[in-house]
C-alpha cells in the first residue's frame, strides 16, 4: 500500500520549506459561545494523555511544567500556554504536539502549521500524534499543496499504515475537494474503525457527493459497524446535499430508534435537511417541538428560513431566541441572518447586526466579514461595503468575490475590474468560475470585447471547466458586446444547456434585431424538453415586431405553462403595439392592465407617439411620467424633441425649465469603438483623437456621398434664430459617426465595425450610417442604451423603430 500511494504522489514535493523566521507571540483565539465541543479521535489514542486531562484541573505552582502545559490547553488558555512554551526545554516532541494541538482547536491553522515548521527546523521528529493535528490544519486552510507535502512525508516515515492519520488524511482531502485521494487512502486502509467510515461519508458530503456519501453509510451497515451521532450527521448532511427527502426521513427513524434524537447536532441536521428538501414547514414545527433549543438548533432554523426565501421569519427566529429561550447568537447566527437583511434590503437590521458583531468580538470573522460586505452591496451602501473589505486582515477569494459583486449590483462596473485587476496580483487567491462569470458581466456592460475575450482565455489558461454557469455569462459579455457570432458558438458548444442558457442566447439574438431567430430557437427550446421561465417570455417579447404573434407568446404564458405575465411583459407588448402604430389599442391595453403602469410603461407610449408624431397621446402619456416624479431624463427629452419638431417652442423652454427643477441632468453622450486592441472614446464634436484630421476628411467625403454636409440636416428641431449658434452641435458631429469614421479607418475590410453608445442613438445619425453601410458596403453594428443596431446595405436590423 505504501508503495501504491507513494506512486500515486510522485509528484509531491518531500518536504515542507523551513521556516526560519517566526513571530514570539501569537495572539489567542477563542471559541465561539456555546459552540458544540468537538470530538478529538486520535488524541484519545494516548491513555496516558488522558489520565492527564481528567486529573489536571487546577493549575499551581508545584505542578511540573509539561502537565502546566497540558492543562492550559485542555482549559482553552492558548496565550497562557504559549507564554509556558516559550520559556520551556523544547526537545520533547510530545511538548511541540500539545501545542500544536492547542492551535488547530483554536482554528489557528495557519500557526498551526508555522510551529510544525520551526519544529522541524530545530530537529525534533515528529511521530504518530503529530500529523493527525498537522493534516487537520492543513484543511482548515484548504491547503491542499501542504496537505500532500505532509502525506509525502508521512509514507517516507512508514507511517501511512496508521489508522488514525489515514482517518484524518480522508477529512482532508475530502474538505479541499480531492474525493479521489480520500477514496484511495480509505481503500488501501488495512483496518478501519468506526471513524474512518465516518471521515469517508463526511468527505463526500464535502465535496458534494451526496448520493456516494448515503452509499458508504449504506455499506457501514452492512460490514456491521454500529453507527453513532457522526454517522447520522453525515448521512443526514449527504440527504441535504441531494435532496433526497425519503432517504432522510428513513435516517430520522434511525435516529429515533436509537434514541439520538435529544443530541442538538443531530437535531440541527435534521432542520436543515428538511430545510433544504424545501419542507421548511416540517422542519419549523419539529424545531418548535425541541423543550430545549440551543445556539446550534437555532443556527439551523435561521438558515432554512433565508434559504427558502422566508426573510422576515428568519430575523424573527434571531429575536425569539434572544427573547424566548435567552440564547445568546454566536458568529454563525450571524452569518446565517445576514442573507434575509440582503434579499429585504433591509440595511438598518443589517447595521445593527454589524454593530452587534462588533461589540461580542466576532468582526474578525472572515465568513462574517464577507457576509457583510455581501449585505452592504445588496442594500445599496458600496462605501460600508468597502469599508468592511478594506479592514479586513486575511481576504480569500469569496471575499474579492463578494467585493466585485457589490460594484457589479450598484452599476460600478469599472471599480469592479480595477477590483478583479487587484486580485489577480494576490498571490495566493485564483479566481474560479463565480469571479469569471461576475466579472464577465462587468465587460459586458462597458462594451470592452478585447478584455472580455482575454478573460475568456484566461479561463482556459486556468483550466477552468467551461461549466454551463460561466459559459452563459461567456454568451452574454459576447452578445453586450456585439459579437452575436461568438456567443452563438459558445452556445452551440456548450455540452449541457440549462434555461438561463437559450434565455441567454434567445435575449442576445432578440437586442440584434432578429426577432424571427428567437421563435425557431424557442421551438428548438421546448423540443429539448426545457422549460419556459418568465425570462424566457420575457426576450422573446422584446424580439417580437408582428403584434399578432407577440400576443400569441403573452397568452401562452398563463394558457400553456401557468406564468403570470409581469410588467417587463406587458411593457413588450406595448412596445409592438406601438410599433404598427395603433395607438389608440395601446392606450386602451394600458387601461386594462391589472398592474399599475410605472414610468417604463408610459414611456413605451412615448416612444411611440413621438415616432407616430403624435403629440395629444404624447402629452398624456408624459403628464403620467410627470405625475410620478420620475426623474428619467429621456422622457423628457423625447417630448422636448417632439415639440420642436412641430415648432411649439414656449413647451420646449417649460421642458427645460422642469428638467432643472427635478434635478434632471441630460447624459452627456459618447461612443466606443475598438481598433488594433484598442478601445477609443468619443464625444460630440471630439478633436481630442491623434487622426482627428482624417477622421473629419473622411466624415465630410462620406456625409456628401449620402446627401448631407456641414450644413444641411434636419433643422426642424430649431429656431431659425438658434440654427447658426447650434450648427456646432448638430448631427454631423455625433460621436456615433466620429466613431465609425475611425472604425472604417482602422479596421480590416470586410469585418464589421462594431460602436458602443451610452444613450438612444439619435434618427439622423440613424438615417446617416444605414447610408453609410450602403455605400462602404461594411457592416456597422451600433449599441445604444436600448438595443443593437445592425445596419447593412442600407438596411437596419430594428426596423427603424427603437
Amino acid at each position: 500500500m505504501a508503495k501504491a500511494l507513494l506512486k500515486f504522489h510522485l509528484h509531491v514535493e518531500p518536504t515542507i520549506s523551513q521556516y526560519q523566521i517566526f513571530p514570539a507571540k501569537i495572539q489567542s483565539s477563542r471559541k465561539t459561545q456555546n459552540q458544540e465541543p468537538r470530538t478529538k479521535h486520535h488524541i484519545s489514542r494516548s491513555s496516558t494523555t488522558s489520565v492527564n486531562r481528567r486529573k489536571f484541573k487546577r493549575i499551581d505552582d508545584s505542578v511540573s511544567p509539561i502537565k502546566k502545559l497540558v492543562s492550559y490547553v485542555d482549559s482553552g488558555c492558548l496565550e497562557a500556554a504559549l507564554q509556558l512554551f516559550e520559556t520551556m526545554n523544547k526537545s520533547s516532541t510530545f511538548v511541540w504536539n500539545v501545542i500544536i494541538r492547542g492551535l488547530v482547536d483554536s482554528q489557528l491553522f495557519e500557526e498551526a502549521i508555522e510551529f510544525y515548521c520551526k519544529m522541524r527546523f530545530e530537529g525534533i521528529k515528529a511521530d504518530n500524534f503529530t500529523f493527525p493535528f498537522l493534516i487537520k490544519a492543513c484543511a482548515g486552510v484548504f491547503g491542499l499543496k501542504e496537505g500532500q507535502r505532509v502525506h509525502s512525508i508521512i509514507i517516507k516515515l512508514g507511517l501511512d499504515v496508521d489508522i488514525y492519520i489515514c482517518n484524518a488524511l480522508i477529512a482532508m482531502y475530502g474538505k479541499v475537494g480531492c474525493i479521489e485521494d480520500s477514496e484511495k487512502i480509505f481503500e488501501f486502509m488495512p483496518v478501519r474503525d468506526l471513524v474512518s467510515w465516518n471521515s469517508m461519508i463526511s468527505a463526500y458530503v464535502s465535496a458534494g457527493d451526496g448520493w456516494s456519501s448515503l452509499m458508504c453509510f449504506k455499506e457501514m451497515r452492512k460490514f456491521g459497524a454500529e453507527c453513532d451521532r457522526f454517522s447520522y450527521i453525515g448521512a443526514l448532511g449527504a440527504c441535504a446535499v441531494d435532496r433526497c427527502l425519503l432517504s432522510g426521513k428513513e435516517i430520522f427513524c434511525q435516529v429515533l430508534r436509537h434514541g439520538l434524537e435529544v443530541d442538538s447536532m443531530i437535531q440541527s441536521s435534521i432542520i436543515d435537511m428538511l430545510g433544504k428538501c424545501g419542507e421548511v414547514d416540517y422542519a419549523e414545527r419539529f424545531c418548535n417541538g425541541i423543550s430545549q433549543k440551543n445556539v446550534v438548533v437555532w443556527n439551523a432554523m435561521i438558515g432554512v428560513f433565508s434559504l427558502n426565501d422566508k426573510s422576515l421569519k428568519s430575523i424573527g427566529c434571531l429575536e425569539r431566541m434572544q427573547h424566548d429561550d435567552n440564547v445568546i447568537p454566536d458568529a454563525i447566527t450571524l452569518i446565517n441572518v445576514l442573507p434575509s437583511c440582503s434579499k429585504l434590503g433591509a440595511l438598518k437590521p443589517g447595521k445593527a447586526i454589524h454593530g452587534y458583531a462588533i461589540r461580542k468580538g466576532y468582526s474578525r470573522h472572515l465568513v462574517l466579514e464577507t457576509a457583510l460586505v455581501d449585505m452592504y452591496g445588496k442594500c445599496g451602501n458600496v462605501k460600508l461595503a468597502e469599508h468592511v473589505f478594506f479592514n479586513t486582515k486575511e481576504r480569500n477569494l469569496v471575499s474579492w468575490n463578494a467585493m466585485i459583486a457589490a460594484y457589479m449590483q450598484n452599476s460600478k462596473e469599472r471599480k469592479a475590474i480595477n477590483m478583479f485587476h487587484c486580485l489577480q496580483l494576490e498571490p495566493c487567491v485564483v479566481p474560479d468560475e463565480t469571479t469569471f462569470s461576475t466579472i464577465l458581466a462587468a465587460y459586458a456592460e462597458v462594451a470592452l470585447p478585447k478584455e472580455g475575450k482575454q478573460i475568456h482565455c484566461l479561463v482556459y489558461k486556468l483550466g477552468i471547466s467551461l461549466g454551463t454557469f460561466i459559459s452563459n455569462a461567456m454568451i452574454h459579455m459576447y452578445a453586450k458586446c456585439g459579437d452575436l457570432e461568438a456567443a452563438r458558438k459558445v452556445f452551440d458548444t456548450m455540452l449541457s444547456k440549462d434555461v438561463v442558457s437559450w434565455n441567454t442566447i434567445i435575449m442576445a439574438y432578440a437586442i440584434h434585431g432578429f426577432g424571427s431567430y428567437c421563435s425557431k430557437l424557442f421551438s428548438s427550446m421546448i423540443k429539448e424538453g426545457n422549460q419556459p421561465n418568465e425570462s424566457t417570455f420575457f426576450s422573446l417579447l422584446s424580439a417580437c415586431r408582428d403584434i399578432d404573434e407577440g400576443l400569441k407568446y403573452f397568452e401562452s404564458m398563463k394558457r400553456d405553462y401557468g406564468l403570470n405575465p409581469g410588467i417587463e411583459h406587458y411593457g413588450c407588448v406595448l412596445d409592438m403595439l406601438g410599433c404598427s402604430g395603433d395607438l389608440d389599442h395601446a392606450k386602451g391595453f394600458i387601461d386594462e392592465m391589472p398592474l399599475t403602469p410605472t414610468p417604463r410603461i408610459w414611456g413605451s407610449l412615448l416612444t411611440a407617439s413621438r415616432h407616430h408624431k403624435n403629440i395629444e397621446m404624447a402629452e398624456i402619456a408624459a403628464n403620467h411620467i410627470f405625475s410620478l416624479d420620475n426623474d428619467n431624463t429621456g422622457c423628457y427629452i423625447l417630448l422636448s424633441n417632439l415639440y420642436a419638431e412641430v415648432g411649439r417652442w414656449d413647451d420646449v423652454e417649460n421642458i427645460k425649465r422642469l428638467m432643472t427643477e427635478r434635478g434632471c441632468k441630460r447624459t452627456t453622450g459618447c461612443s466606443i469603438v475598438e481598433v488594433s486592441g484598442k478601445t477609443y472614446v468619443f464625444r460630440n464634436n471630439d478633436r481630442s483623437h491623434t487622426e482627428t484630421t482624417i477622421i473629419y476628411e473622411v466624415l465630410d467625403m462620406l456625409l456628401r456621398k449620402i446627401g448631407e454636409d456641414l450644413y444641411v440636416y434636419n433643422v426642424s428641431k430649431f429656431k431659425p434664430p438658434d440654427l447658426i449658434q447650434r450648427r456646432a452641435n448638430s448631427p454631423m458631429c455625433h460621436s456615433v459617426r466620429l466613431a465609425v469614421c475611425f472604425g472604417l479607418i482602422g479596421t480590416t475590410i470586410g469585418k464589421p465595425v462594431i460602436i458602443r453608445k451610452n444613450i438612444r442613438i439619435c434618427e439622423d445619425c440613424h438615417s446617416a450610417v444605414k447610408k453609410i453601410s450602403k455605400i462602404t458596403n461594411r457592416e456597422i453594428v451600433v449599441g445604444d442604451s436600448k438595443i443593437y443596431h445592425r445596419f447593412k446595405n442600407g438596411w437596419c436590423s430594428c426596423g427603424d423603430y427603437w
